[in-house]
């Protein structure tokens, strides 16, 4: 019988350790690659030769070109990614305050507008009118104690 047997023993365990270490490693390079072209990409201060420069030096020589960058620029990358994320942020929250008050409160005159109608039709009385109009007019806080206002019965 001349056939070789292949067993547990001919790849050892620390050679399996070895081999999970640099292909993180190589993944963890690639993530960095990307991520140092993205911000080369995505920085406002760099002009277009100076962006040219930049990713050419960290494609022909990536190892060196990304140490040089990360050296060079790298403070300043993480501030440009930190002021990205409150932007984001910022627009988040402006979308989401936008969206809760339904596209913004109806301006002071407008909801005159409307009290001055609904008077018109006969909807509300005088005394309602002015009320709603003294609410319009002291930012929905009433002139007047709660209780101490008289209202009339509607027939």
């Amino acid at each position: 019988m001349d056939t070789q047997t292949y067993l547990a023993y001919d790849y050892p365990l620390l050679g399996a350790f070895w081999t999970m270490l640099w292909f993180f490693l190589w993944i963890l390079w690639l993530i960095l690659l990307f991520r140092i072209i993205g911000d080369i990409f995505r920085d406002d201060t760099l002009g277009g030769w100076g962006k040219a420069g930049w990713l050419a030096f960290v494609i022909l020589l990536p190892f060196l070109g990304v140490f040089v960058y990360l050296i060079a620029r790298g403070k300043t990358m993480g501030q440009r990614e930190i002021a990205r994320a409150q932007q984001k942020q910022a627009a988040f929250d402006a979308y989401v305050r936008d969206t809760a008050t339904g596209g913004g409160a109806p301006s002071k005159a407008e909801e005159l507008g409307r009290l001055a109608e609904l008077r018109t039709r006969g909807d509300i009385s005088e005394e309602e009118f002015r009320r709603a109009k003294d609410l319009v007019l002291n930012d929905d806080r009433p002139s007047t104690p709660s209780g101490t206002g008289t209202t009339t019965p509607r027939q």
